[in-house]
């Protein structure tokens, strides 16, 4: 077992994969972090996609690189929960792979947890640079969120990423979805179960290397599941 799990979720990444594993690399040494491993989820839908190719060539490079390159089975929640099952660390992190937040993000949600009794610290974009629509659509679906699961103490940004949890706690989930819905339902689970849960600001940069993957039926996927887990799953 190591320190600490990074679940790096690159789907259609490509190029930019190596670019980031590089960086997290580089802020791990100077800041002595030497007991981690990074797990590449580079499932694939399409043969076209470079991805699972860079990411199976940085896991020969690097011993610490883990490389999940999977005939796709579901969506972002599917690829989610097959890195979280990869992760062997006593603190499992997991980002999105597309240059949208900072490396040095996951050092500040690692020392928060590591130096606590958190179960579980995220991010939350106090800046985002992402346009309006999806600004507007993240807080309308966070107070919707927040009413329908804690409405006693308000939960920021639900779905933004780094998250890093205890491996202790992380065993205590029951990850089912495979679609867009799994940050939500981890903050779900996490709340019924009573985690320890923290938050710190984040910048949320302007994703300049392809589409948002987010659209209108993602849109309608996320009411439906907000409905579904709180009169039916629970």
């Amino acid at each position: 077992m190591c320190e600490l799990s990074v679940v790096i979720l690159g789907y259609k990444a490509e190029d930019y994969l190596e670019e980031l594993v590089n960086d997290i690399i580089h802020k791990f040494e100077e800041t002595l972090i030497d007991s981690y491993e990074i797990i590449l989820v580079a499932n694939y839908d399409n043969e076209k996609d470079k991805t699972p190719l860079i990411a199976t060539q940085l896991a020969d490079v690097y011993p610490f690189v883990k490389a999940l390159t999977l005939k796709k089975e579901g969506r972002m929640g599917w690829d989610m929960r097959k890195g979280l099952e990869e992760a062997q660390g006593k603190y499992i992190c997991v980002m999105d792979g597309d240059g949208q937040v900072a490396v040095s993000d996951i050092l500040v949600v690692y020392r928060l947890i590591k130096n606590s009794d958190y179960d579980l610290v995220k991010t939350y974009r106090s800046i985002r640079q992402d346009g309006w629509v999806r600004k507007l659509l993240s807080y309308v679906y966070n107070i919707a969120f927040n009413i329908l699961f804690h409405p006693s103490i308000w939960i920021k940004d639900v779905n933004a990423k780094p998250k890093i949890i205890t491996r202790k706690a992380y065993k205590r989930l029951e990850l089912k979805s495979n679609d867009w819905f799994t940050d939500a339902e981890i903050m779900i689970q996490a709340i019924r179960l009573r985690f320890k849960i923290a938050g710190v600001s984040t910048v949320f940069y302007k994703n300049e290397r392809r589409k948002s993957f987010i659209n209108l039926s993602t849109v309608f996927e996320f009411i439906y599941n907000l409905f579904y887990y709180k009169f039916k799953k629970f």
